[in-house]
């Protein structure tokens, strides 16, 4: 077996998870998870959490400027709460990072040797707000543990099997090529696990499976598998396209941000702030991008916010399944697919022409755990996995190291 610490940064926050894992494991779900932490609001009113399954071990504010002393605070979380069932982090077998944006460069996890870094940094500009925290993860690393071996994984190396005609953008193809302007998608670490789990359960291996995966939470997107291979997501050079999400806008007509910039007088900047960080479920609502918040709620913004997300998640849907031709499942993962049965039933409700027949009552005695919600007759199954992205990241930098 082996040990080991995995760093998933946000963009202000940090998850981690000590794993134990074996090298040999045919699929990220047979490790064991000892613990798993978040440190939320780093740089201003720092909270950490530590449990062990549904014990909570840790709970504490503290200060944390930045992604730095995020990680010095996890491992001294960790050592904190050591015992006979909580192996010295000392005892690390390697550290596991997860990095948002490896271009088109790397399609499996890798050692972070200085190559490596080099390339996470010149794509920084793709990924601002989490690149460079993957690069400070690393440093701090090194810097607290110099023998410990690091592996990175990218969330878009799973969608490196994107044909040419998903992948490029239908703009002039010389200056696209010019400036490495492409569809990379990401969530690659969640659509994998689901995939994996999913062929799993049903018994069948993942190469004869053909999915639709959705990665639903702040940050969301959907997949078409086929025959265990991305071949569409609905993310794109950044995170910024695709479906409604927390704050984030998804795809919208291009024309709006020069239009925005004329009639506001505002900057490009400026618009993306508006589609980033003031967009999505937060921007429709007014309240909050939190479904458990807004699913409570009737008020009619609260409302249309619901809607307007399930309405597009199922049109992605849509048109995914017409892209496959021939899919067997729709597959349900991320902490609003997991927790949200009112989601899933907005979500399903359009779908009967593909023969799915959601089961009601199971459906809403979901909340998370790997379940399939459709009746026995559907055409199409329906099923809530729980998508496992640090089970995930142990196990593909167990198999790189």
């Amino acid at each position: 077996m082996a040990l080991v610490l995995c760093f998933n940064p946000g963009s202000n926050s940090l998850k981690f998870d000590l794993i134990d894992i074996d090298s040999r494991a045919a699929r990220a779900s047979e490790g064991k998870r000892l613990v798993t932490g978040t440190i939320d609001n780093i740089g201003k009113e720092t909270s950490l959490e530590l449990l062990r399954g549904d014990e909570k071990l840790l709970s504490k504010k503290l200060e944390a400027g930045d992604m730095g002393d995020a990680v010095d605070a996890a491992v001294d979380a960790l050592e904190e709460a050591r015992g006979p069932q909580l192996p010295a982090v000392s005892n690390l077998d390697l550290v596991a990072v997860r990095v948002v944006h490896g271009g088109g460069i790397y399609d499996h996890a890798v050692l972070a040797d200085e190559k490596v870094l080099r390339d996470i940094e010149a794509l920084k500009e793709l990924a601002p707000l989490h690149n460079p925290n993957a690069l400070e993860i690393i440093s701090k690393v090194r810097e607290r543990q110099s023998d410990a071996k690091v592996v990175v994984a990218f969330d878009t190396a799973f969608h490196q099997t994107l044909p040419e005609r998903a992948w490029r953008y239908a703009i002039d193809k010389e200056i696209a090529d010019r400036h490495g302007i492409r569809k990379f998608g990401f969530h690659g670490l969640s659509h994998r696990y689901m995939l994996e789990q999913y062929a799993h359960l049903v018994g069948r291996p993942k190469q004869e499976v053909s999915v639709v995966t959705m990665h639903l939470e702040s940050g969301s997107s959907v997949a078409a598998i086929k025959d265990g291979k991305s071949i569409d997501t609905s993310m794109g050079m950044t995170p910024l396209e695709g479906l409604m999400m927390g704050t984030r806008s998804g795809s919208i007509d291009p024309a709006i941000v020069p239009f925005l910039m004329k009639k506001a007088g505002i900057s490009a900047d400026d618009v993306l702030h508006i589609l980033e960080k003031k967009s999505g479920l937060l921007g429709i609502s007014g309240t909050s991008l939190d479904t458990r918040v807004l699913r409570k709620s009737n008020e009619a913004r609260a409302r249309l916010a619901m809607e307007m997300f399930a309405y597009r998640v199922r049109a992605q849907i849509g048109a995914y399944l017409a892209v496959l031709g021939s899919a067997e499942a729709i597959v349900f993962g991320g902490g609003i697919g997991e927790n949200t049965p009112e989601v899933r039933t907005a979500v399903c409700a359009g779908l009967g022409g593909w023969g799915l027949d959601l089961d009601a009552s199971l459906n809403e005695a979901t909340m998370a755990g790997d379940r399939c919600v459709t009746t026995r007759d559907s055409k199409l199954a329906a099923w809530v996995l729980h998508a496992d992205e640090g089970m995930q990241l142990a196990f593909e930098c167990v198999k790189a190291a």
